[in-house]
C-alpha cells in the first residue's frame, strides 16, 4: 500500500463523511464546465459529503423568514444527483407539494442548524403548484424552471444541463417550443431518497443489507454513495456502496441490484467504502 492510499484510508476512517476526490474534479467556469481532468496525488481535494438521513429535519429559511424544513429529495436515478428538495411548510400552503430545486440554495450543509434559500416566501407561495399526491411531470418542471429563470437539466448533455454544479442564473431560449426541441427523449428517473430508503440491496449472491440514505456533493449535488446497513451476516454494519456499483432499482421488489458480491464486504470496516473485486 502506498503512502497516498494510507492517508486516503484513514482519513475516511476518522471523517466517515468525508472523502479524497479520486484524482479527477470538475473544471471551473471556461475550462469546459463539467469536464473531468485528472489531477496529481498531491493536488486530491477532500469533499465533505452531505448524508441524506442529517439533513431531513433542517430548518429552511426564505429571505424573509422561516418556510419549513426539508421532508424528503427527489433524486434522479440515471444522472445520480438530487433533483428537489422536498419541503414541509407545517400550517403555511398545505395541501400541494414544496419543491425547490438546488438551485435556491447557498449551500448545502448537514452541519448548519439552517439552511439558507435565496427566494422569498412569496417567491415560492406564488410558484408553479402541485398537489402533495401527484407525480412530478415534465410539463410540472417545464413552468417551474421557467417561473424562476434557472436553466433545465435536461439540456445540454451535463449534470446540471449546461454545467456540472446548478448555477442561478443563466440564458436559455424563451420560446418553449425550441427548449423542448432541444430536449434529449429520455425516460425521467426521479426517486424519494426516503421512498428507497429501506430496500433490500441485492448482490448476485444474496442480499447484503438495506439502503439507509445517500452521500451528496455539497457543490454539485451529485449523489456518491449509497448507504447500506448490512444484516446479522457482517454484525449490523454501514457500509458505502458508490453510485457507479449500483446496476438498478426496482421500485416494484423494493430492491436495489448492486455489482458489489458479499466477498467485497467481508473485508470492510464500518463507514467504508466496498470496491467490487476488491
Amino acid at each position: 500500500m502506498d503512502q497516498v492510499a494510507r492517508i486516503d484510508q484513514t482519513i475516511n476512517r476518522e471523517i466517515p463523511h468525508s472523502r479524497l476526490a479520486p484524482g479527477l474534479v470538475w473544471s471551473g467556469v471556461g475550462n469546459g464546465i463539467g469536464n473531468r481532468f485528472p489531477r496529481k496525488d498531491s493536488e486530491r481535494v477532500m469533499t465533505m459529503l452531505q448524508n441524506t438521513e442529517k439533513l431531513y429535519g433542517k430548518k429552511l429559511a426564505a429571505l424573509d423568514g422561516e418556510i419549513g424544513h426539508v421532508k424528503d429529495f427527489y433524486f434522479d436515478d440515471a444522472a445520480w444527483a438530487i433533483r428537489y428538495v422536498v419541503v414541509d411548510t407545517g400550517h403555511w400552503l398545505t395541501g400541494r407539494l414544496v419543491l425547490l430545486t438546488p438551485h435556491a440554495f447557498t449551500k448545502l450543509d448537514q452541519d448548519e442548524h439552517t439552511l439558507q434559500v435565496r427566494l422569498s416566501k412569496k417567491q415560492i407561495q406564488d410558484s408553479p403548484s402541485i398537489a402533495s399526491h401527484e407525480t412530478v411531470s415534465r410539463q410540472f418542471e417545464e413552468k417551474y424552471y421557467r417561473t424562476y429563470g434557472w436553466p433545465v437539466y435536461w439540456q445540454g448533455g451535463q449534470m446540471w444541463g449546461i454545467s456540472g454544479n446548478p448555477l442561478a442564473f443563466s440564458p436559455q431560449p424563451p420560446d418553449i417550443e425550441v427548449r423542448k426541441s432541444l430536449e434529449p427523449i429520455a425516460d425521467r428517473h426521479l426517486q424519494s431518497t426516503k421512498g428507497v430508503a429501506g430496500y433490500h440491496v441485492q448482490a448476485a449472491d444474496g442480499t447484503l443489507g438495506h439502503v439507509r440514505g445517500f452521500q451528496v456533493a455539497p457543490v454539485s449535488w451529485a449523489i456518491q454513495e449509497m448507504v447500506v446497513e448490512t444484516g446479522p451476516w457482517h454484525l449490523g454494519k454501514h457500509i458505502l456502496i458508490s453510485t457507479s456499483e449500483i446496476e438498478s432499482i426496482n421500485v416494484a421488489g423494493e430492491s436495489v441490484l448492486v455489482k458489489i458480491m458479499k466477498a467485497d464486504v467481508r473485508s470492510v470496516h464500518d463507514n467504508e467504502v466496498v470496491q467490487s473485486g476488491a
